[in-house]
């Protein structure tokens, strides 16, 4: 007898980072790590329109205030038991670049509290997520200007 395969989740993010020099980007904290603003898609959404509607519902920020890098794209796969079920499910997160003109105060909704970082790769803040995608990004910026 085979075991069913984990249900698949699909969850979007962006990395907010400011355009102008000295850059920064906003992580929010959970209570054992930081993170993005991300969620789960709804119904139909593209990862994109999850990813702006979750960070708007994360931050106050709102989707026409961020400019969303049309050609990066970040994908993990992992997977995860959610705590209050227990059920076991195999998620992919796709996570985007989001430029904002200059830092704001989030309004936030689901985490205790934000920071601004500078931009200074390479970065050492959580080794599963938030520094394999700062590398990413950090590869993909600089490929661009040196392009």
């Amino acid at each position: 007898m085979t075991s069913a395969s984990p249900e698949k989740k699909r969850a979007a993010g962006i990395l907010i980072i400011t355009a102008t020099s000295p850059r920064e980007f906003l992580l929010l904290r959970h209570p054992d790590r930081w993170d993005l603003p991300k969620g789960h898609r709804d119904g139909n959404e593209s990862d994109a329109e999850t990813a702006l509607r979750e960070t708007e519902e994360e931050t106050g920020l709102s989707a026409d205030r961020i400019r969303l890098d049309p050609e990066f794209r970040f994908r993990l796969n992992y997977p995860v038991k959610y705590k209050r079920s227990g059920k076991a499910v195999e998620k992919t997160v796709t996570y985007f670049i989001g430029e904002v003109d200059q830092t704001f105060e989030p309004i936030l909704t689901e985490h205790p509290e934000f920071r601004w970082f500078p931009w200074a790769p390479p970065h050492q803040i959580q080794d599963q997520t938030i520094d394999p995608l700062l590398q990413a990004v950090a590869d993909y910026l600089e490929a661009k200007t040196s392009s």
